[in-house]
């Protein structure tokens, strides 16, 4: 049995910690639960601890929170598929956009729907992802002020998501600069700046963030603990959240070197032969997860000793050495897990979720 754990606890502590931070700066922020993939008991422990407004990248994960509680502001945080405008306007309370088309079809279904849609506008600050050019902003505005159901909420940005590009004051006084220009141009209130998400927090903590940004999306830093710019954690904040569990369900001595002809395996890697390993053995334990389930490498041992040496589609192999610990068969390995890893374990239905 493999299975991932939400420690309660240690979420409630890192929100605590977050949200003094937060309200020290006057920065609203919202919860990101896109790591959680619609788990129900897990998106309950994030209502539970007072958000009110959560952030998704998937419409049938806004449907299960607002199924939980209503009231919740959902967002939905990429630009919409054409094909989901009507769930988005009817379970998204706000949605990030960067194309007008799509944005006119939204305010076509808010009227259908008898509502008013709330849009952010994110804008290209460098990383090329999602975003307006800045050239092409005001004649952007222009259009999106003229529709009937749609309400402009936000002027945002995301950095470090694709190309690795870092958050600076700089940018951030950009995306201020920009929300200024269009307040004048056209004579409306923009109320958010979203300056981006947990990779700027280390900007507020050090007393860099511009003034201006007053809104803030965050889950890995709420997750992890983690400040983005050292990989440390931030001060009085946990990083195991969440632990892996996984069950030894072989163990043997075997050859440190495969026997046979070598060629790809099924991922596309080719062993690598150490000459010196000729004639060693190690103990290596076999456990009930693999590739299917999540990339080893986003895997740390609690037992420091253990060796990740490679994984199948169903199966993790754990170097033990000498097994100086004594494990067999039946015992179960203890894992933090980084955050791609625990993203790849909650989308996997073989794995089971618990609160503890």
């Amino acid at each position: 049995m493999a299975y991932l754990k939400l420690d309660k606890k240690k979420l409630e502590h890192n929100y605590k910690i977050l949200d003094a931070h937060f309200k020290s700066h006057q920065v609203e922020w919202a919860t990101v639960s896109k790591i959680l993939c619609g788990n129900k008991p897990f998106l309950k422990e994030l209502i539970n601890l007072g958000t009110k407004e959560i952030c998704d990248s998937r419409i049938s994960n806004l449907q299960k929170i607002k199924e939980i509680d209503p009231e919740i502001q959902t967002v939905y945080i990429k630009p919409p598929a054409q094909k989901l405008i009507t769930e988005i306007v009817k379970y998204a309370d706000v949605s990030f956009n960067t194309e007008i088309t799509t944005i006119m079809l939204l305010n076509k279904e808010a009227k259908k729907q008898n509502k008013i849609h709330k849009v952010l506008i994110m804008i290209e600050l460098g990383d090329l992802r999602e975003g307006v050019m800045g050239e092409d902003l005001m004649a952007f505005y222009g259009e999106i002020f003229k529709l009937s159901n749609i309400e402009i909420v936000g002027i945002g940005a995301n950095l470090n998501c694709l190309s690795g590009v870092m958050p600076s004051a700089d940018k951030l006084i950009q995306l201020s600069l920009y929300k200024q220009l269009i307040e004048a141009t056209f004579n409306k209130k923009i109320p958010w700046v979203s300056g981006g998400t947990s990779v700027v927090i280390p900007l507020m903590l050090t007393k860099q963030l511009p003034k201006g940004i007053n809104h803030f999306r965050i889950g890995e830093t709420l997750f992890f603990g983690v400040n983005l710019f050292t990989n440390e954690l931030v001060e009085g904040m946990h990083g195991d959240v969440f632990k892996f569990y996984a069950q030894i369900i072989e163990l043997n001595e075997k050859p440190l070197v495969p026997t046979g002809v070598l060629d790809e395996n099924p991922s596309g890697d080719v062993f690598e032969i150490n000459e010196e390993d000729y004639g060693k053995t190690s103990t290596r334990a076999i456990l009930d997860v693999g590739l299917l389930d999540i990339e080893p490498n986003f895997l740390e041992p609690d037992d420091k000793s253990l060796e990740i040496t490679g994984a199948s589609s169903d199966m993790v192999v754990i170097d033990l050495g000498k097994n100086s610990s004594n494990y067999k068969v039946g015992d179960i390995l203890s894992f933090n897990v980084k955050y791609m890893g625990a993203l790849g374990l909650l989308n996997s239905n073989y794995i089971e979720k618990i609160v503890a």
